[in-house]
């Protein structure tokens, strides 16, 4: 193990394993915490939320006056990305998910009181906003640990 940023990490190679979409909805729907991506001014703007899964949608709550919130389109909605992830700093292992879709604003008065009631928000202020990301585009990775030669050979003379 070598350190970095004062702490022990491995030096152990990783490798990428391919996620699918029903494995990453599953992994994301484990969290509570990840990143939308959305357009703001032209320019690219990242902010961290919590949600839940439902579905096929990510579910978050902001307030009227957010960033997000304003830049949503009434009716067509606007593409955004959302991301989120669980690794291991120091081990090296872990996932990440990332989501690309259409947020819309929920305007069902039923629907987004239970979202409200389900889903508190983590920010203090009037969070009375509650944002649909349909899941059009899921991928997923896992960082898994690189099998050396000696264990490749052993899982194919089995």
């Amino acid at each position: 193990m070598e350190a970095e940023n004062g702490f022990p990490v491995t030096d152990e190679l990783r490798r990428l394993e391919e996620l699918t979409p029903r494995e990453s909805m599953r992994l994301l729907a484990s969290v509570s915490l990840g990143r939308i991506v959305f357009t703001a001014r032209a320019l690219p703007a990242i902010r961290p939320v919590n949600h839940l899964v439902d579905g096929d949608y990510i579910i978050i709550r902001t307030d009227l006056n957010a960033r997000i919130t304003s830049e949503l389109q009434p009716e067509a909605g606007s593409v955004v990305a959302y991301e989120a992830d669980a690794i291991d700093p120091a081990e090296r292992l872990g996932w990440s998910v990332i989501v690309v879709g259409v947020a819309r604003r929920v305007t069902d008065v039923e629907k987004a009181a239970a979202y409200r009631r389900a889903l508190q928000p983590w920010v203090a202020g009037v969070m009375d906003q509650v944002v649909a990301i349909h899941t059009d585009v899921v991928t997923g990775f896992r960082l898994v640990a690189e099998r050396t030669q000696l264990e490749s050979a052993r899982e194919r003379s089995q």
